[in-house]
């Protein structure tokens, strides 16, 4: 595979590049030269690093579609001018932005690394220069044939390099901020880096890269709760412009024995909406067949979305919806792993 030597640091905004204004003493994002300013060890990688900055940059709470369509446009157009990518960005939605970009990108044959910073990168005890040092190391890491050693989107944060679609943010104080629970880290960041190559995903680096920039946000996160109100859950149900629900239920995929709710969900799919049954818990996954509840969902045409995250299920949903106008198509890919987000059991392979 031939190498150009050169990494393509993609700045959205976030923390890492945020100072803070004299007036308000709020965070607030600076000219990325002034994060290049406070990273002088640009200069001892002997990688090739150029830029690409937002203006103006992008408070992560805003993050949407339309800004990963931009971030994809970017990436396909340096495509094969870089030997990999690194994006800085707010932590709030950077699982979201990871899960989309592993979907959006199919046959991604180089790596893609998110990270960013919960102190700015000019304060004294910032975890920003880590987080960015090490990333550009890890897009630039690569195998003696040339080929990388992490073709695919990954997040980078304090020592760990962890699959994007397999992510969430799990603390917003701590510098661990983000973990993958029912995936292996694909990297360890110690003195030296420790690839768990068996989990890494290995592309056809005899196709193209396909990229795809169109998503269908006409879906929702839904949260089951004891004493939700049948009316306001139908209302959310009934709108016309839904087409899937990401619906977070309790423990291995269990919703209330409740006639109503069953039938609003059977009326939904009956009109093309697709359900997929994610777990409220942090780890493990959602089993369908464990209870008499999972197999009442699943007579109400919801599928499980076994061990993936809220971010890529509901990621993933818009991108199938975007692709697909039949309903049936769109279940067969949510119950299948298009970029490594979930853990089929070998019952069903």
């Amino acid at each position: 595979m031939k190498r150009t030597e050169k990494v393509l640091l993609i700045y959205t905004g976030g923390t890492i590049g945020m100072g803070c204004n004299p007036i308000t003493g709020a965070l607030e994002p600076l000219d990325f030269d002034h994060l290049a300013d406070n990273v002088p060890e640009f200069k001892l990688i002997p990688t090739a690093i150029d830029t690409y900055q937002f203006i103006p940059a992008i408070d992560s709470s805003n993050m949407s579609p339309e800004f990963w369509a931009q971030i994809v446009s970017i990436i396909v157009e340096k495509y094969d001018y870089y030997d990999g990518f690194v994006i800085l960005h707010g932590t709030d939605t950077m699982s979201y932005t990871a899960s989309a970009l592993s979907f959006m990108l199919e046959n991604l044959t180089k790596p893609v690394i998110l990270t960013g910073s919960q102190l700015p990168i000019g304060q004294l005890r910032t975890d920003g220069k880590e987080n960015l040092m090490t990333s550009l190391e890890l897009a630039a890491a690569h195998h003696h044939d040339g080929t990388p050693m992490v073709p695919e989107v990954c997040i980078y944060f304090n020592g760990h390099l962890l699959r994007g679609n397999r992510s969430t943010k799990q603390n917003a104080d701590e510098l661990n901020a983000f973990d993958s629970f029912n995936f292996p880290h694909l990297c360890e960041a110690g003195v030296s880096f420790n690839f768990q190559t068996h989990h890494i995903l290995k592309p056809d680096y005899t196709k193209p890269m396909v990229p795809h920039l169109e998503m269908n946000s006409n879906v929702f996160v839904f949260s089951l709760f004891p004493g939700a109100e049948e009316n306001i859950v139908k209302h959310i149900l009934d709108a016309p412009e839904l087409r899937g629900i990401v619906m977070r239920t309790y423990g291995s995929g269990n919703a209330p024995h409740t006639p109503w709710l069953m039938k609003l969900l059977k009326e939904a799919s009956q009109r093309g909406v697709v359900t997929v049954n994610v777990s409220q818990c942090i780890s493990g996954q959602a089993d369908m067949n464990r209870y008499d509840t999972g197999y009442q969902l699943k007579d109400a045409g919801v599928v499980s979305g076994y061990d993936t995250t809220v971010e890529a299920a509901l990621t993933k949903l818009m991108l199938l919806q975007a692709q697909y106008d039949d309903p049936e198509m769109v279940r067969q890919y949510m119950n299948k792993s298009i970029a490594g987000e979930i853990t089929i059991p070998a019952t069903l392979l």
